[in-house]
């Protein structure tokens, strides 16, 4: 009786095993056919592939520097502060300027007569009395008599006089005039304004450095990016594609009674958890795709240069260092530490006294008022004698800036060195995993291709090829993303180092690079 059953269940075996092969056999476009009538989301990246403008690296990046807000307002900070250092370069010339006034005025004086008119009816009597005895003698009669008579008028007459006298002009009149003041002295405030502004000039070409250089990264990070999405899509989608191969052949064992049918659903949830990673990372290339083509200012496109790995060793990591001063972000530290040092000397000119020449000169005298002059020129000097802010506490505050700025720049080249080193670490480690997975990849293969035969034969049991396939999609989906991995963590390197430019040359001399198209 089990001889019996055995002979059954061998020819059902054989006879399953057969109709397998005759399906794997059968027309291309029928299983095509099938498979897009099944899972119409199939169709889905390879339509979306082909959509959008091909751009390679290069291109992009050149693209990006034409186009990026970020790099535009940094350009524009540059030219600003420039020019603030060219405005602020000519504070010594003499500052000459020219005004006009349009006056209506009015005027009144007052003269206090009291005194005058008491001396001079003093003066006038002490002059009468003294006639008669000046005059001869046969006049002194008649002289005697006039004086005397005047004298009685005296008083009459003064009477008549104002004890004030009071006078009031109204009058209108324009008034230019042309002003110039010409600094001698500054106690050192010129100097370290200019010096101020040099400092902020050369930080913001160290802020248009570093946006330049995150840009690129970001560009780095977003174009490759895509390609390492596009890469896991294609790698799911071909797990989703040996999965529902795997699920037909897990039926027919089932309705030739081979297997159990607890076997073919065990097939029928990994195909289904396949489906879902699959249909996640066609989500993430499409969000990547759409991230690059905002990026770039671009409707659709979709990157031409591949993911790349250099096989050859980096250079020493001592090679890369030594270049921390020339960082954007070191010079930018740099220009602030001569920043507050200007500001150190500015608090000190505030103790020292400022000397000038001023002159002015009317271009109206005929309508000039009557206390100005027709021009003035002259020196000062002013001294602060006390101030309403606290010139020692602004002084010690602008040298603990200074202090606070110098110890800044140490520390950021300190982390230059520091994130060159692990930056080194990162490129080489990825270098060398992306390199393992090569033989770990075909080794995958082999393994999927021994245990899918040996399930077919009905030798092997369902959960070794499930297993087989999930080490396989591993080593795939780990190959793409150590790629990435170092193309980016290489970016980060050249940036950290200060040689960022240097980026297309490692893309040229690359000797492995992923295809843009099936996956190898």
């Amino acid at each position: 009786m089990d001889r019996g059953n055995g002979v059954r269940r061998g020819r059902r075996k054989s006879r399953a095993l057969r109709s397998i092969r005759r399906a794997r056999h059968g027309s291309a476009a029928t299983l095509i056919l099938c498979a897009v009538l099944s899972f119409p989301i199939l169709s889905r990246p390879v339509a979306a592939q082909n959509e959008g403008v091909a751009i390679s690296f290069d291109a992009a990046s050149h693209r990006l520097d034409s186009v990026s807000p970020a790099l535009s307002a940094a350009s524009h900070a540059e030219a600003a502060a420039r020019e603030t250092q060219a405005a602020v370069a000519t504070l010594r010339r003499p500052l000459v300027t020219a005004s006009a006034q349009y006056l209506a005025y009015q005027k009144t004086l007052s003269v206090d007569l009291t005194g005058s008119k008491q001396s001079a009816e003093s003066g006038t009597q002490d002059f009468l009395a003294g006639l008669p005895a000046t005059v001869p003698p046969a006049f002194q009669q008649i002289a005697g008599d006039i004086v005397g008579r005047i004298s009685q008028a005296l008083p009459g007459l003064f009477a008549a006089i104002p004890d004030s006298l009071s006078y009031r002009y109204r009058d209108q009149l324009f008034r230019p005039t042309v002003q110039g003041v010409l600094p001698l002295y500054s106690g050192g405030a010129i100097p370290a304004i200019q010096r101020g502004a040099r400092a902020g000039a050369d930080m913001a070409v160290a802020r248009a450095g570093q946006a330049r250089e995150l840009s690129r990264i970001n560009l780095v990070r977003v174009y490759f990016g895509q390609l390492a999405a596009a890469e896991l899509a294609r790698s799911a989608r071909e797990t989703l594609d040996a999965l529902d191969q795997l699920l037909s052949d897990a039926r027919k064992l089932e309705a030739e009674g081979v297997t159990p049918r607890a076997r073919t659903l065990e097939a029928q949830v990994a195909r289904d958890s396949a489906a879902r990673v699959w249909e996640r990372a066609v989500i993430a290339q499409d969000g990547a795709r759409d991230e690059l083509a905002r990026l770039l200012e671009m409707d659709a496109v979709h990157p031409s240069t591949g993911l790349f790995v250099v096989s050859r060793p980096l250079p020493p990591a001592a090679t890369f260092l030594g270049g921390e001063a020339d960082l954007p972000q070191s010079r930018q530290a740099e220009a602030t530490r001569q920043v507050a040092d200007a500001g150190v000397d500015l608090a000190r000119a505030r103790y020292r006294p400022q000397a000038f020449a001023f002159g002015e000169y009317n271009l109206n005298r005929n309508a000039a008022l009557p206390t100005e002059p027709d021009w003035i020129a002259g020196v000062g000097v002013r001294y602060t004698l006390l101030s309403n802010v606290d010139r020692g506490h602004a002084l010690n505050a602008a040298r603990e800036n200074a202090a606070a700025a110098a110890d800044a720049a140490r520390e950021t080249r300190k982390a230059a060195t520091s994130a060159t080193l692990r930056a080194w670490d990162l490129v080489e480690g990825a270098r060398r995993s992306f390199l393992l997975l090569d033989s770990s990849l075909a080794a995958a293969q082999e393994n999927w291709r021994v245990q899918r035969v040996a399930f077919r034969e009905g030798e092997g049991t369902l959960t070794t090829v499930l297993a087989a396939e999930a080490v396989l999609a591993n080593a795939r989906t780990q190959r793409a993303a150590t790629a990435y991995e170092y193309d980016l963590a290489l970016a980060g390197l050249l940036a950290a180092a200060g040689q960022l430019d240097r980026f297309p040359d490692y893309l040229a001399r690359a000797d492995i690079r992923l295809p843009l198209g099936d996956r190898p």
